[in-house]
C-alpha cells in the first residue's frame, strides 16, 4: 500500500501558517508596506490563498505576491513538503521520487529555495570578543624568498 504525503497536508494550514510566518505582525501591503489593507477574496487557482487590495497604495496582492513561491504551477503543498526534505538532507533525485516529479523540476524548486533562504539570511557582524580555531595556510612561502628558492633547487642542484 502507498501512502501519498502531499494528501496528508491541508492546502489551508500551508496558507495560515505562510500567513504567521511572513506577517507576524499582521498583514501588510507587499508594495508598500501599509498595514491598512482589506480582503479582496480568495485566488481563483489557489481557494486558500488570500488575497488582500492595499488602501494607501491600491495594489492588489495575495499571499504568496513578492515571495519565491508566487507564480508557480506547483501547489505549495508541494514547496513545503521539498523544503521539509531538504532539512532532512534528501538528494534532488530522492525529493523528485518521493514527490513525483521530475528531477529537474526539483533542482529548480531546490535551487529557489536556497537562494530565496540565502537572501534572507542576515550578514553576520561578530563584535566583542571572537574566539576561532587555529588556521593552517599552505599556499607558498610569502615573505621568505629564500625558501621559495630551496624549493625550487634538486637535490643534485645542491650538490
Amino acid at each position: 500500500m502507498l501512502l501519498n504525503i502531499q494528501k496528508l497536508i491541508s492546502l489551508a494550514q500551508c496558507y495560515e501558517e505562510i500567513r504567521k510566518i511572513r506577517w507576524p505582525e499582521g498583514v501588510e501591503c507587499a508594495a508598500c508596506h501599509s498595514k491598512s489593507i482589506k480582503h479582496y477574496g480568495r485566488s481563483t487557482h489557489e481557494p486558500d490563498c488570500q488575497r488582500y487590495r492595499c488602501k494607501s497604495c491600491g495594489k492588489y496582492f495575495d499571499d504568496l505576491s513578492g515571495t519565491i513561491l508566487s507564480g508557480h504551477h506547483q501547489p505549495i503543498t508541494v514547496w513545503i513538503l521539498c523544503l521539509y526534505f531538504m532539512g532532512l538532507n534528501l538528494s534532488n533525485q530522492q525529493i523528485a521520487e518521493e514527490l513525483d516529479l521530475n528531477e529537474s523540476d526539483v533542482y529548480q524548486m531546490t535551487t529557489q529555495l536556497r537562494e530565496g533562504i540565502e537572501r534572507k539570511t542576515p550578514e553576520v557582524t561578530l563584535s566583542g570578543t571572537v574566539e576561532m580555531d587555529e588556521v593552517y595556510v599552505v599556499a607558498g612561502h610569502k615573505g621568505h624568498p629564500v625558501e621559495v628558492k630551496k624549493k625550487g633547487v634538486t637535490a643534485d642542484e645542491t650538490g
